[in-house]
């Protein structure tokens, strides 16, 4: 089996892991949470979304949590821009990399964004073209890459085509999502095979959700195809608010303890990331869902 022997695991729970809770996190324990994410050995935190509030009311407190974390400079902090205008409010509390978003099916991209997809590439050109003028890198996201909860099936082609569109722009990196959490290994392993000729597989991250159990494979096949980058959420916090049956995502503690299993390098401290995964799974009063956590609940009875 040839697997790498390093990855980079791009913490989004800040981000992707609270937009589908119900409990509103006080800015303060944001603020916290992250900073204990922080001094957990990541490279890289999304640490929220300037999306307007009255779609993610979650994360309306972007600009406070920005001013209020304690950066260390070897950490990439990210945040979600969706147009011009959420770029304005990322670019004021100098966020280090830019988000894109988008979907690979039209459903998903209109129940998601509200524009189709051809509506939706002239708004995030402006905001790459705008955000590299600043001086910043900008990573997209691919939705429904694998399956959308509206239209079931997506096409490669449709895949290879909004990817296309992204790396046009300027992107620096594309994370290419498994929304509803449908990918299957062979799925993976097929969809690598046909898209690897195509692009550079170091500018690639995968994103999957765990629905049914099939994340850490899907991992597994990634690895194979020397795909070293992937996004998780401690504790397997959160999902899509636009996806039904979008269950939380790949758990970053279970993806850590893993990779530490195998001897491929993360850079990032177990006993740490639970302290700060158990941090937030009381704050949110609930107990979060990944195999890590489940374990320690468990044992602590």
């Amino acid at each position: 089996m040839q697997l790498p022997e390093s990855v980079t695991i791009k913490e989004v729970g800040p981000r992707d892991g609270l937009q589908n809770e119900a409990s509103l996190i006080s800015t303060e324990d944001k603020v916290e949470w992250i900073n204990l994410l922080s001094a957990s050995g990541f490279s890289y935190i999304e640490f929220s979304s300037f999306v307007h509030p009255k779609w993610i009311p979650q994360l309306a407190d972007a600009v406070e949590v920005a001013k209020n974390i304690t950066r260390n400079p070897d950490i990439t902090y990210a945040a979600l821009v969706p147009n011009r205008k959420g770029l304005e409010r990322a670019l004021e509390v100098d966020v280090d990399e830019v988000s894109i978003f988008m979907s690979a099916s039209e459903a998903h991209n209109k129940n998601n964004i509200n524009k189709s997809i051809d509506d939706t590439y002239p708004v995030l050109d402006e905001v790459v073209r705008d955000a590299k003028a600043a001086g910043k890198s900008v990573r997209g996201y691919v939705s429904t890459v694998f399956g959308c909860p509206y239209e079931g099936n997506v096409q490669v082609d449709q895949v290879i085509r909004v990817c296309d569109s992204l790396f046009e722009m300027g992107i620096d990196e594309l994370s290419l999502g498994d929304t509803i959490g449908v990918a299957n290994p062979k799925q993976v392993d097929q969809f690598l095979d046909e898209i690897k000729g195509r692009f550079d597989l170091s500018k690639l991250a995968m994103h999957f959700h765990d629905t049914r159990g099939m994340a850490l494979a899907n991992v597994l096949v990634s690895l194979q195809h020397d795909i070293r980058t992937f996004d998780s959420t401690v504790g397997g916090l959160g999902g899509c608010p636009y996806a039904k049956g979008a269950s939380g995502n790949l758990a970053t503690d279970d993806l850590v303890h893993m990779l530490d299993e195998m001897e491929i390098r993360t850079g990032v401290d177990e006993e740490k990331l639970i302290k700060a995964a158990s941090f937030i799974g009381s704050k949110l009063d609930k107990q979060l869902p990944s195999h890590q956590m489940q374990m320690i609940h468990k044992a602590g009875q």
